[in-house]
């Protein structure tokens, strides 16, 4: 997020045509030329509207959102029209679709309004990415009145007071301008939201497809065509038990453990075990990464030998306790033991029941209890909920 209010960062302009431009560009941005101070730039507008979200002034919110929203549609609106009015003059029409010689033709001119439009939109996009027209930099400059992050904030706004509808509208829209998010990580997260929608209106077919957007972003996952990651992984776990499968790998792609998580559960309670398994093997990893390279950041002498040892390490250290119940741990793994128990793995489940099984009733609570059900005898258990 930018400190300034001004609408663009003149000085990164980079361009064949005249080097007056930049020069130009630079004077724009002197205080005689610059913004009005007073007034405050969108994405204040913006910060505003979540201070008050996050005081629970849910009405005041959405007034702030929805005015972020209209100040950047209207300031990429003013910028459209002044670059419209400049390629309207008849000299200018005569340079044809050329981007470098309209940009000579504005330094030369002294063309404040215009060397202000192009000077925002090469702030947010490569200058390069225009291919050298000026009537593309003109339909880029519209593109960018879109406000995705306003779009989430006003769903959450939404969301907060129980209009889901309006809320997955409002998600659905930030998403689909995803590529103008200041943090394009952020786009995850929108999803998320997306996802949380579905699942809360039961429409799974719904939650599933948009889960599976999420892991197209996971490369370990969606770029291994032929399973062979997968498979070893699989193999690895069944003949030589979670330790060594735990020694062998590490994956800490944590924007996407939610993902698999709640996939792996949704198949196991739709009775697709083998998928249950490959997803919530998948999550199991990435948690078992986080805690191991938590602890590794506090002890640099910690050597990972099984379960037992992270258990222990895990009992000493409140905000692993607090990320464990964050991601569902025990549940994860007793559902990874009953999706592979129900694929015909049985002795890598008996292994995820017995540590879940073992110690005090407290240990792994509902789960436990669970686990020595199914070591006493061991059962394809249906799945009481959805995820």
């Amino acid at each position: 997020m930018r400190a300034s209010g001004r609408p663009g960062a003149p000085g990164r302009i980079v361009g064949r045509g005249s080097f007056l431009l930049p020069v130009f560009l630079v004077l724009w941005a002197l205080p005689g030329f610059a913004q009005n101070p007073a007034e405050r730039p969108y994405w204040y507008t913006l910060e505003r509207g979540k201070a008050s979200f996050r005081a629970g002034e849910y009405g005041t919110a959405l007034v702030a959102f929805e005015e972020a929203r209209e100040q950047r549609q209207a300031l990429y609106k003013r910028m459209e029209r002044d670059l419209v009015n400049l390629l309207s003059r008849p000299d200018v029409r005569l340079l044809g679709d050329s981007l470098d010689q309209v940009e000579a033709y504005i330094a030369g001119e002294g063309q404040r309004a215009a060397a202000a439009a192009l000077a925002e939109l090469y702030y947010r996009l490569p200058r390069s990415s225009l291919g050298g027209s000026a009537r593309t930099a003109l339909e880029q400059l519209e593109r960018l009145e879109a406000y995705p992050e306003a779009e989430y904030w006003i769903g959450e706004t939404y969301r907060a007071e129980g209009e889901l509808g309006i809320a997955l509208g409002q998600y659905l829209k930030a998403y689909e301008h995803r590529s103008l998010l200041e943090a394009p990580a952020f786009s995850t997260e929108i999803v998320y939201r997306i996802v949380d929608i579905h699942r809360i209106r039961q429409e799974y077919l719904d939650m599933e497809k948009w889960l599976l957007v999420i892991l197209e972003q996971d490369t370990r996952w969606s770029a291994d065509g032929r399973d062979f990651t997968k498979n070893a992984m699989a193999r690895i776990l069944e003949n030589d038990g979670i330790t060594r499968f735990l020694t062998l790998y590490r994956y800490n792609n944590t924007l996407v453990e939610r993902a698999h998580r709640l996939l792996g559960l949704y198949y196991y309670a739709s009775g697709r075990h083998s998928r249950a398994a490959e997803h919530l093997l998948f999550s199991f990893l990435i948690q078992n990464t986080v805690i191991i390279e938590e602890i590794l950041r506090h002890r640099p002498d910690f050597r990972f030998t099984g379960l037992d040892g992270l258990r222990s390490e895990i009992s000493r250290r409140p905000a692993l306790a607090a990320y464990l119940e964050e991601v569902d741990y025990y549940k994860t793994m007793y559902y990874l033991g009953s999706a592979l128990y129900a694929a015909g793995k049985a002795h890598p489940a008996g292994e995820f029941w017995r540590f879940l099984a073992q110690g005090a009733a407290s240990f792994a609570g509902e789960w436990g209890s669970r686990a020595r059900s199914q070591i006493s005898r061991p059962s394809i258990e249906p799945a009481v909920e959805m995820p």
